[in-house]
């Protein structure tokens, strides 16, 4: 039915088989879309924020996809500025997941307003002032530059390629990549940072506070930094799964293993500039402001230390180690533990920077305010979700996202 669209040579499976498993996402799809409706129809009183908690799991959702998203602009750079040419056969992938991300977090902040007609006010009527302006310019204008990266692909598609118009147009484009790809790693270095930085600059809330450079706190480096070395174990995450389900050979070993050992060793830089940072805030910049180390984990088993570890150790040290070393990077089952414990390592880390630090007590008469979020919220985190699953799918289905796949797939 759809065979004229699949590129030459891939093996797809059967149109039905296709159309009922995207049924069934749309299903979830749906109902996280009835509680954007909600939520735009009669207000935020459909989520569980209050005042303690006016950012929550949207906003740690938003920060956590922005996180992984990071693979779409550091593998770019990789490719098409320090020009690692290898790396072309699995840039298709980290800009469809880019984009995927990317999209996801503007939706997930058209939610979060509440008032999603008057979004223009933050370009038409911004506040200077504010970081996140900074991050709404710079997440809007990186969302355009990732657009322009997947027309290309887009353009690739066996039947919009016979045309000669668009055939000649994403060669073209292809032929200017280098100035979107060193544009968009200059836009989300920016937005990277700058959402780092707003938790670092809030001296009312002790466990984000951070000293730094300049109107710079050290966490704008580090999210930027954290960013740009676990979002290349995203992008691996999901080529595994993609060769896991499809039960194909999509990338060489020697494509894999390279960006592998460049997230290595970006996961250790910035785990040495991370501990080096909770070491200074625990005995410097904490104390300064009358805490102990201890009064951001104890008196509660949801945030207890326990948290700092499985992000910094296991999490952190215990990929970075895999990765780094050959042998272990070539040893599929554990390259594949790497990659997995390092994408959760970075949406813990979005995690405790959002919900942690509202969590804890600033006042000598306050105690810990724990959150939990409504279904609303949890149906609108998913739905971004749903929305990549189908959209990934239908560009695996559709456009040549791998290029080595005819090759590694020969019978």
């Amino acid at each position: 039915m759809d065979s004229a669209l699949i590129p030459e040579g891939a093996k797809r499976c059967p149109f039905p088989v296709f159309a009922i498993g995207i049924a069934i996402v749309s299903v979830v799809l749906l109902w996280g879309v009835y509680a954007m409706g909600l939520c735009w129809l009669k207000g935020l009183n459909q989520t569980n924020m209050d005042d303690y908690y006016p950012f929550a799991l949207w906003i740690w959702a938003d920060l956590a996809v922005i996180a992984v998203g990071g693979g779409a602009f550091f593998t770019g750079l990789l490719r098409y500025v320090f020009g690692i040419d290898e790396l072309k056969n699995i840039v298709n992938l980290a800009v469809v997941i880019g984009f995927i991300c990317y999209s996801s977090a503007l939706l997930i902040l058209a939610i979060d307003i509440g008032q999603p007609l008057r979004g223009w006010f933050i370009f038409w009527h911004a506040n200077v002032h504010s970081m996140l302006t900074e991050v709404a310019f710079c997440l809007s204008l990186y969302f355009s530059v990732l657009t322009i990266e997947f027309i290309p692909l887009i353009l690739e598609n066996r039947k919009i390629d016979k045309v000669p118009f668009f055939h000649n147009l994403g060669h073209n484009m292809h032929g200017t990549m280098a100035i979107f790809a060193a544009t968009g790693a200059f836009l989300s270095c920016f937005h990277q940072g700058s959402l780092g930085g707003m938790a670092g600059v809030m001296f009312g809330r002790p466990f984000a506070f951070r000293e730094g450079l300049l109107i710079w706190p050290w966490t704008f480096f580090l999210f930027t930094w954290s960013a740009a070395a676990y979002g290349p174990c995203f992008t691996l995450t999901i080529l595994k799964m993609f060769e896991g389900i499809t039960k194909k050979k999509l990338v060489k070993d020697s494509v894999v293993h390279l960006l592998a050992k460049i997230s290595g060793w970006m996961i250790l830089t910035y785990l040495i500039a991370k501990i080096i940072d909770t070491i200074y805030w625990a005995t410097v910049t904490a104390p300064s402001q009358g805490f102990r180390f201890m009064d951001f984990y104890s008196n509660n088993s949801f945030y207890g230390v326990w948290i700092l570890i499985i992000e910094v150790v296991v999490c952190g040290i215990v990929p970075a180690i895999i990765l780094v070393k050959k042998s272990y990077r070539e040893n599929s089952r554990l390259l594949l533990l790497a990659i997995v414990l390092g994408t959760i390592g970075v949406c813990l880390n979005r995690w405790v920077m959002v919900l942690q630090v509202m969590a804890v007590p600033v006042m000598s008469f306050d105690t810990w305010a724990l959150y939990f979020p409504s279904w609303q919220e949890i149906a609108t985190t998913v739905l971004p979700v749903a929305y990549g699953v189908i959209l990934i799918s239908l560009a695996y289905r559709y456009l040549p996202v791998f290029p080595q796949e005819k090759e590694l797939n020969a019978d």
